[in-house]
Order: structure tokens, then C-alpha cells, then sequence
């Protein structure tokens, strides 16, 4: 349902897309389509609850608590930014609509994009070796948050410059700097085991 939602709210937009052609392009019948949502706004609410959702797992799968270090907020970072690429056509129907939700809807979805960032603000806490302000980590967090977003709202112009690799690089580059850590001294092969800068 998720994925005809955004089919259609991709080439129709928000607004000109009904619930009966939700139910048509995701193959159920408009009574079946009511009785997992009320409103078009529950279908974005669904796409939130969805990259939230894989946002937890992955950073779960990544996130070894037991023997936190550099070289694992590294994985949390690049698997943060596969997951945005993965993900591009949920991110850009949030950023283009959330406008146009309800007060109440737009406030839930606002309070999963905070829980997403304090996952990635504990990820910073737990695995860093030195600690840093509650500002800067909360910022940190933000910024790993917006620059994985911004690969899906910028692709007319970044994927045109780089690859995913190149990007996810570059961002992490940044964010270790931003975190007083050089990641030349780092010993992080990455997930393909190489480790090279590209």
C-alpha cells in the first residue's frame, strides 16, 4: 500500500491523489483500504512509521553496545546513508508533503523525525572515545539526519557530482572531523573491507 501510495502522490501530488486510486494501485478494494487507514495522511504517517522503522533495525544490526568504538559509529553512519539511498522515495514524499498534513499528523511525524535523531545522537555518545557537549552531539545528529536526507531532496544536482559511494565518503569525512577524530588514525576497513578513501 505504501508503495502505490507513493507512486501516485509522486506523479499526482498529495492532494490530487483520492483514496480509491490508493486502493487501485496498491491492488485492494476501497473497503479493504479502510480498514488499515482512515485518511490520506495515515498513508504519510505509514511512510514515517516505515523509515523509522528500518532506520531502528539497521542501526540496531550496527550498533555493537558490548564494544562500542570510532570504527562502529562509522558503520552506523555509512548504513544510515545506504538506508537514505534505499529509501529516496519515501524521503522526498515526506519533504514535499508534509505540508500539507493536519497539525496533529505533521506533530507525530515531527516526533518519529526526533526519535530517529536521538538514535543517531546515542549512536555519537556510545561509541565516541571522548565525550562532547549535549549541543554538539544533538547537532551531530541533526546533521548525519539532513545529509542523509539530502542525498533523496538534492538528487538533481548531488548524484549528478557523485556516487553514492563518493557522497557517503565525503559525509563521513566531514562528520568525523566535525567530531575532533581523524579518520586517517582510524582503524575502520568499512563494509566492503577495504577502507579506502575514494
Amino acid at each position: 500500500m505504501i508503495r502505490g501510495a507513493l507512486t501516485l502522490f509522486k506523479e499526482k501530488g498529495f492532494h490530487r491523489t483520492t483514496t480509491r486510486e490508493i486502493a487501485k494501485e496498491s491492488g485492494f478494494s476501497i473497503g479493504t483500504l479502510y480498514e488499515y487507514i482512515r485518511t490520506k495522511e495515515d498513508v504519510l504517517y505509514l511512510v514515517c512509521e516505515s523509515i523509522h522503522g528500518e532506520v531502528e533495525k539497521r542501526l540496531e544490526a550496527v550498533v555493537d553496545l558490548k564494544k562500542p568504538s570510532t570504527e562502529t559509529l562509522c558503520n552506523v553512519i555509512t548504513s544510515f546513508f545506504r538506508l537514505m539511498d534505499e529509501m529516496q522515495e519515501e524521503i522526498l514524499v515526506l519533504y514535499q508533503e508534509v505540508k500539507s498534513l493536519s497539525k496533529e499528523t505533521r506533530s507525530a511525524i515531527l516526533d518519529k523525525e526526533r526519535e530517529m535523531a536521538a538514535m543517531l545522537e546515542k549512536a555519537i555518545i556510545t561509541c565516541l572515545p571522548h565525550p562532547l557537549p549535549k549541543q554538539d552531539t544533538t547537532l551531530l545528529a541533526n546533521n548525519i539526519l539532513i545529509h542523509g536526507h539530502m542525498w533523496s531532496f538534492r538528487r538533481w544536482m548531488i548524484q549528478k557530482d557523485f556516487t553514492l559511494e563518493e557522497y557517503i565518503d565525503k559525509q563521513l569525512s566531514y562528520t568525523l572531523s566535525a567530531m575532533g577524530i581523524n579518520r586517517d588514525e582510524l582503524n575502520w576497513r568499512g563494509e566492503n573491507g577495504t577502507g579506502n578513501r575514494i
